[in-house]
């Protein structure tokens, strides 16, 4: 956040109503949980579904907290507003203005139906060996995480990456409107919120309104190989940078391969020449997140090696995406289980395909939520392609276990809860195993991968 804030800067700026010192100084961060609380932080109080955050006023205060956002009347120094993520929201937006007048920062925004954690972890690592940069923590991708990345930012920042995701048209716009993006990159157009969306042109409709807030003099980076992607050219006045096996500034091109960890390698050409990539991620699905990455760096300035270079160690940030972890008996457990969708399971199987074989491969696959009326032929799909991948055994958990266990056949058995799928496993599980676990966030699967991992086994 800008330096220098006072409360008084902090009401006119969100339209808020001043119950502080107006000279106090307010030096950030904001925070909108408690226990992350800095000296001279913002606590931002918000009302959630299980907790109304006025009630951890008072002990942010009292840990050091110069100021707090909120929509009802506290005891201690606050600015009282009618909506705390719009004032969050309003703070954002003037902080990056400040930020833009004073010195050099440029705003690369990333968006996608699936993918977008990966690339914006993989595009951090390069920025990051080049000068400061801010990216989100996670997936802070809506109307929260896109003012707390932004306010993340100061004056030494350089990069400044934003995730931003949707669930309706002008959701993107809206975000837009927060961290106006130098660089927008759409990665791909897909089966997630299907349900909200209706179709994926309604999809393509939301996702581009990321290239229209581009200006003419910022760079729309695109996936040639989605069509509909590829077609968003045409709604944005920036400069255009394709990426993919079709695509002009980074195409990849020959087969993919893999190594013995899992990590994919393929050729990239660049400006005519060919370039080894190998990316630090799992899965041969990674060439593609890693190309948009080389694609939007080269639109911030990076030189091509040094790009290529820092994908070989930008290795997964986020956590419960595609993480691998290995147990001291020598099962390996991959974390997958922040979200799922058909493309993103696709990928996710692939990868599982590549690391073990049919004897020692294992899937535990939840529920895919928000796909509206396919959600049952696309549940028995992903059952379908694990075993036509040759993965040894499915363990299908959740409301879809029973679709996904009909796709998969002979090689699937349904767990009622995460609980029956760890003592499934616990009993049947030897060195040399490779287990997947995936499912959209809702099923909270990664407690199958928690237990597998705890210490006392």
């Amino acid at each position: 956040m800008i330096a220098g804030l006072t409360a008084a800067d902090i009401a006119e700026i969100t339209g808020g109503a001043l119950r502080a010192d107006p000279g106090l100084a307010v030096p950030g961060p904001v925070v909108i949980d408690s226990r992350e609380t800095a000296p001279g932080a913002i606590f931002a109080a918000m009302a959630g579904d299980h907790a109304d955050g006025h009630r951890f006023v008072p002990g942010a205060l009292a840990d050091g907290a110069a100021l707090a956002l909120v929509t009802a009347e506290v005891e201690g120094p606050a600015v009282v507003v009618d909506d705390v993520p719009a004032a969050m929201a309003a703070l954002a937006r003037r902080s990056l203005e400040v930020l833009r007048e004073r010195g050099e920062i440029t705003v690369i925004a990333i968006t996608g139906s699936q993918g977008k954690t990966s690339v914006k972890d993989m595009l951090a690592g390069v920025l990051g060996d080049q000068a400061p940069t801010v990216a989100p923590r996670g997936s802070f991708n809506n109307e929260l995480g896109v003012p707390l990345t932004v306010l993340r930012a100061d004056a030494d920042t350089r990069y400044l990456v934003v995730e931003m995701g949707a669930r309706g048209i002008g959701h993107i716009a809206y975000l837009c409107g927060i961290a106006p993006p130098d660089i927008g990159v759409v990665l791909n157009v897909g089966s997630a919120h299907l349900g909200e969306f209706g179709t994926p042109e309604i999809t393509a409709l939301a996702k581009g309104e990321l290239v229209e807030a581009v200006g003419s003099g910022g760079v729309a980076v695109l996936n040639a190989d989605d069509h509909r992607v590829a077609a968003m050219a045409s709604r944005t006045a920036a400069r255009v940078a394709t990426f993919g096996f079709a695509g002009e500034d980074v195409r990849l091109t020959g087969e993919v391969t893999t190594d013995a960890a899992g990590h994919p390698h393929v050729l990239a050409r660049v400006e005519g020449a060919d370039r080894d990539l190998t990316v630090a991620q799992l899965g041969p699905h990674q060439v593609l997140n890693a190309a948009a990455a080389l694609a939007a760096a080269r639109a911030a300035g990076i030189a091509t090696e040094a790009a290529v270079a820092s994908l070989a160690t930008a290795g997964p940030r986020s956590p419960m995406r595609m993480e691998r972890h290995e147990r001291a008996d020598g099962v390996i457990v991959v974390n997958d289980a922040y979200n799922a969708n058909p493309e993103s399971m696709e990928a996710a199987l692939r990868a599982l395909a590549g690391l073990a074989d049919t004897a020692h491969s294992v899937a535990v696959l939840g529920s895919m939520l928000e796909l509206g009326e396919r959600a049952r032929e696309d549940h028995e799909a992903v059952g379908a392609l694990a075993a036509s991948l040759g993965i040894g055994r499915v363990i299908a958990v959740g409301d879809h276990a029973e679709d996904i266990a009909r796709g998969a056949g002979a090689i699937a058995e349904v767990a009622a809860t995460p609980a029956d799928a760890i003592r499934t496993l616990d009993r049947s599980l030897r060195p040399g195993h490779v287990v997947l676990v995936k499912a959209s966030r809702g099923e909270r699967l990664e407690r199958v991968a928690d237990a597998l991992l705890a210490a006392d086994r």
